[in-house]
């Protein structure tokens, strides 16, 4: 059974000015998207499911139409604000989206494998896929070990800007403990440094963060629903409350006995957070498609 590729594209990229997830950053005009299909196609993923908004379907489905159908089942579903749990209704007045925990849940229906779940604006690099997938074919579909794959802080910081990132924590075993959510992460002259009630702590550089690459079974959606009613149940009323995939594994670990493999590669990240970031994007790009990781034409 091939794994299935989640990608998280319903973001509204209010820092980045506009729909990043359609920006065009490789030499024959490719997205990050277009990398991250490729690079799962080649690692033996077998279908990648879309979660987009309805107000940018036309343009994504514009932008990548037939592109890449041919050598990987494609499916789209939507995360809107109403769709939520029978008995629960979204808040008047309320605009911002759900959350990423959210994002997955609307999934449940089209996934009945492992998958993986990534960030549309975020590229991954091929090794990041190869040990995702290789824990997904090895893993029990019926089992809760989930996976996360962590990346060195330094390799994830944006020179236009300070980041949010999960910091992760593990036991002996290299299981997750849990992931502390570190707020505007920047370099402050020889340090890093992040903020927590308005006072500024250092954090180390190589220290582990999550960059929203993950591997589930389809037992995560049972706990995606009902950790999103409890969610709800809580903070539903409030207008910008969000429910997070590292809350999910947080009581998945604590309440239900799961285990969540961190899983470490040579993988190279970087992302558009800021447009600042898109010529870094484009150059490092030009840089692997030198070297031969990439072909100039994804698709050709």
């Amino acid at each position: 059974m091939k794994p299935t590729l989640l990608v998280l594209a319903a973001g509204m990229g209010s820092r980045y000015g506009g729909l990043k997830q359609i920006d065009q950053v490789g030499p024959s005009g490719e997205t990050i998207i277009d990398y991250s299909v490729y690079d799962a196609i080649r690692a033996g993923f077998g279908k990648v499911v879309f979660v987009i908004r309805r107000d940018i379907e036309e343009a994504f489905k514009n932008a990548f139409g037939n592109k890449f159908s041919s050598q990987i089942q494609v499916e789209y579903v939507f995360q809107e604000l109403d769709m939520l749990p029978e008995g629960f209704n979204n808040p008047e007045g309320r605009v911002k989206p759900w959350g990423t925990g959210h994002a997955v849940l609307v999934a449940k229906d089209h996934i009945r494998e492992p998958f993986a779940m990534i960030n549309a604006d975020d590229f991954y690099g091929k090794e990041g896929f190869e040990v995702l997938a290789e824990f997904l074919r090895n893993t029990d579909p019926a089992g809760n070990t989930f996976s996360i794959v962590g990346y060195k802080l330094n390799n994830t910081l944006s020179d236009h800007g300070s980041v949010n990132r999960g910091e992760i924590h593990t036991n002996e075993e290299g299981y997750l403990t849990f992931i502390s959510e570190r707020i505007k992460i920047r370099r402050e002259g020889e340090k890093v440094v992040y903020e927590e009630n308005e006072e500024l702590f250092n954090i180390e550089e190589d220290a582990l963060v999550s960059m929203n690459m993950m591997g589930f079974t389809p037992k995560a959606f049972e706990y995606f629903e009902e950790f999103f009613i409890s969610f709800l149940k809580e903070r539903g009323t409030e207008m910008k409350s969000e429910f997070y995939v590292p809350t999910m594994l947080d009581k998945a670990i604590k309440e239900k006995g799961s285990n969540v493999e961190i899983l470490t590669s040579d993988a190279s990240w970087f992302g558009v957070t800021y447009k600042e970031d898109k010529q870094m994007v484009v150059d490092k790009l030009a840089e692997l498609t030198k070297q031969g990781v990439y072909p100039s034409n994804l698709w050709s």
